[in-house]
């Protein structure tokens, strides 16, 4: 897995929804714009799976 990282770092795009949803999701429980927070969480996974595959075309 580590290997796979150094050649394609680009992939760590790829944790980036992870962190808005499963790792920030705990922190934010308490505001009141919860629903914000997941829906700009949606907006932006698209993005950083886009950013992954331009950086991996290359």
């Amino acid at each position: 897995m580590n290997r796979l990282i150094r050649r394609r770092p680009r992939l760590l795009w790829l944790l980036v929804p992870y962190m808005l949803f499963v790792v920030a999701l705990p922190l934010v429980n308490g505001v009141p714009l919860l629903v914000l927070w997941l829906f700009g969480a949606t907006l932006l996974t698209p993005c950083a799976v886009a950013l992954a595959r331009r950086g991996d075309r290359r």
